[in-house]
């Protein structure tokens, strides 16, 4: 499956989070430890946030350790938040298309994971995307289709419940077709201010999902940003980076994170079944 990250926090060079740390991102593209597919070879992009309206986008489906320009940009590009992500395709084809982060207007998300028997439920979840939202899906992966639901079920107005509904329709949609469990997912959301990541599977196994505590956390994980941090800066994995595990919390099954500030709070999750919204 997938990698992704998300830093929040003072505005630093992507690359001393991308890049720089032991088993960074770059590296888990390689050789991730806490994963059923060890290789992240099929694309990988970054979505980051500057005093323009809308995020800044680089996405490429070469191998996020054999693209230079990747490496280059960021070497030059500042942001206090961003998301980062490298792929392993299911069924979806490799193509720039499908690669994460999605963006709409000014928000970013990024998924790893997978809606089990999307091939016979698709049609009925694109339906339910509002009619002015369908001709922003450019690709064909389950996770672009999850975010379009999301934004047509209110992420813009309540992001955590809109994730909710958005995975009661899923739910919902697999059930109809004999699929008991259909989600398998962490994903990680923001409009710019707050960030979002949320944790949950339909058999309650969902892939791994860790936050940094506080910014002396992120400072024994990166001590050379000592000067660079604020006390908001928070980091939000598939798995940890550094080399000092113990420094990072799980996210526990079942769980949505809000990262807004220095505040992090973290809350149950569950999917909103249709006509109880």
């Amino acid at each position: 499956m997938c990698r992704w990250l998300a830093y929040s926090g003072a505005s630093i060079l992507l690359e001393d989070v991308l890049f720089k740390p032991e088993h960074s991102l770059i590296d888990q593209s390689m050789s991730a430890k806490s994963a059923t597919t060890p290789t992240n070879a099929d694309g990988f992009g970054v979505g980051w946030y500057s005093p323009n309206p809308t995020p800044g986008l680089y996405r490429s489906i070469r191998p996020a350790w054999n693209d230079f320009n990747l490496r280059d940009l960021a070497a030059h590009i500042q942001s206090p938040l961003f998301l980062a992500h490298v792929r392993a395709t299911s069924l979806a084809t490799v193509q720039e298309t499908n690669c994460h982060p999605f963006r709409y207007g000014n928000w970013l998300f990024v998924h790893n994971g997978e809606i089990d028997g999307i091939e016979h439920i698709r049609k009925q979840l694109l339906m339910e995307i509002a009619d002015e939202l369908f001709p922003c899906i450019l690709g064909t992966t389950d996770s672009e289709v999850m975010f379009y639901l999301a934004l047509t079920l209110g992420l813009e107005a309540d992001p955590p419940r809109a994730l909710a509904r958005m995975a009661g329709v899923v739910e919902a949609a697999a059930h109809a077709k004999g699929i008991d469990e259909s989600i398998w997912m962490t994903l990680g959301v923001s409009d710019g201010r707050t960030l979002y990541a949320v944790r949950y599977a339909s058999d309650g196994s969902a892939p791994t999902l860790f936050h940094s505590r506080d910014m002396e956390d992120v400072i024994r994980i990166l001590p050379r940003l000592k000067e660079k941090l604020s006390p908001s800066t928070r980091v939000v994995v598939s798995e940890p980076m550094g080399n000092i595990p113990p420094l990072w919390v799980e996210v526990p099954q079942g769980s949505c994170v809000r990262v807004h500030g220095e505040e992090i709070a973290i809350e149950p999750f569950r999917p909103i079944p249709p006509g109880k919204a």
